[in-house]
C-alpha cells in the first residue's frame, strides 16, 4: 500500500534523494512538466473506452455517461487531463471510471489538437559512460526546451476562455446533471490540476477569463468560483496564489518531494486554505513518481496501489460534496 500522510504534518521523505523511477530521470524531475504528464503508461490489458468524441460549444470533447443515464440521476464532472489530452486511451478510460460511478463526464481538449510532445525515452543505463551521460544530458535539455515551448502555447490566457465555453455549453446541454449535483464538479491531473484550482477560485475578472489585469491599482471585479467542488492529482505549475484563491472544497493527491508541485508551495497554500476556512483534504503519497495517479499500468505494486487509492480519494471527495 502507498504511504499516505494527511498534510497537516511536515512530510517525511522515505525515498532516497536520488531515487529515479523508470522513465523519470533527474533532468525530467526538474523540468516544467514530467515524463508521466506527456507520455502514456501502458494501457491496462483488455480495457477499451466506452465514451465518444464529440463537441461542446465547438470544442472537441470526450463524453462518457453512466450506463443508466438519463433514467437515473447523474452529476456533471469536468475532467481535465495532463498533456496527453483527450485522444489518450488512458485518459478516456480514466473518464469512464468516473462515469461508472455515476458522473456524466465531459473531458475537453484543452490543447486544441496540440497535445504535449511525446518525450518517451529509454530508461537510463545503470552505469552510463561519460559520453552517454553527455548525450543523455543534451537530450534532456532538448526535451525540456520542447516542453517549455509547448507550455508557452497553452497558457491561462488560451486555456481559460476555452474552458468557459465548454462549461457554458455543458451546463445547457446537460442541465439535468448540473441541477442534480447543484453545480459542476471538476477533477484534474497534472496540467489540468492547475485549472481545477483556477475554476474553483475567486479571481479578478480579467484573470478569470484568461486575461491579465491591466492596472493593478484599479478596483477589479472578482469572478468565480465556477465549480462546486474539485479534486486534483499531482498538479504542475501550481502557485501559492492559485491555492490562496480557492473558495470551493478541494481534495489533492500529491507526491512527496515533487519538484513540479514543491512541498513548500503546498504547505504555504495549505496555510492559506486554513486561514480562509476552505474545506480541503491533502494527502501526500511517498515513493511514487509524479503522474502516478493517471490511469496506466506500472510494474511496481506500490505504485499500482497508490494509483487506486488516489482515485478512491478523489472519487469519494466528489461524491460527498
Amino acid at each position: 500500500m502507498a504511504d499516505e500522510d494527511v498534510a497537516t504534518k511536515a512530510p517525511e521523505s522515505d525515498a532516497a534523494e536520488d531515487s529515479v523511477f523508470p522513465g523519470d530521470t533527474k533532468a525530467d524531475q526538474g523540468a516544467s512538466m514530467g515524463e508521466h504528464c506527456t507520455t502514456d503508461r501502458p494501457t491496462p490489458a483488455g480495457e477499451k473506452p466506452t465514451g465518444e468524441l464529440s463537441k461542446v460549444s465547438d470544442v472537441d470533447v470526450y463524453i462518457t455517461k453512466p450506463a443508466d443515464y438519463p433514467h437515473a440521476p447523474s452529476k456533471l464532472l469536468l475532467l481535465l487531463t495532463g498533456g496527453t489530452g483527450i485522444h489518450s486511451t488512458n485518459n478516456q478510460l480514466q473518464a469512464d471510471k468516473y462515469a461508472a460511478e455515476g458522473f456524466l463526464v465531459v473531458m475537453p481538449d484543452q490543447f486544441e489538437g496540440d497535445p504535449a510532445p511525446n518525450t518517451a525515452h529509454a530508461p537510463p543505463e545503470e552505469h552510463p559512460s561519460f559520453i552517454e551521460q553527455v548525450k543523455l544530458g543534451v537530450v534532456s535539455v532538448a526535451k525540456s526546451f520542447t516542453i517549455d515551448m509547448w507550455l508557452a502555447r497553452h497558457t491561462p490566457e488560451k486555456v481559460l476562455p476555452l474552458l468557459h465555453k465548454v462549461l457554458e455549453g455543458a451546463k445547457e446541454e446537460f442541465a439535468d446533471a448540473v441541477a442534480n449535483g447543484n453545480g459542476v464538479y471538476a477533477a484534474g491531473y497534472c496540467f489540468g490540476a492547475k485549472y481545477v484550482m483556477m475554476l474553483g477560485g475567486e479571481l479578478p475578472d480579467t484573470v478569470a477569463w484568461g486575461q491579465k489585469v491591466a492596472d493593478e491599482e484599479r478596483g477589479v471585479v472578482k469572478k468565480g468560483p465556477l465549480i462546486k467542488a474539485g479534486a486534483l492529482a499531482h498538479g504542475t505549475m501550481i502557485t501559492k496564489a492559485d491555492m490562496e484563491a480557492i473558495r470551493v472544497p478541494v481534495s489533492m493527491a500529491c507526491v512527496e518531494g515533487d519538484s513540479l508541485f514543491p512541498d513548500e508551495v503546498r504547505e504555504e497554500g495549505k496555510k492559506a486554505l486554513e486561514t480562509k476556512m476552505v474545506e480541503h483534504e491533502i494527502k501526500v503519497y511517498s515513493g511514487v513518481p509524479h503522474g502516478f495517479a493517471v490511469l496506466g499500468d506500472y510494474e511496481e505494486q506500490k505504485i499500482k496501489d497508490a494509483q487506486q487509492q488516489a482515485f478512491k480519494q478523489m472519487l469519494e471527495w466528489l461524491q460527498t460534496h
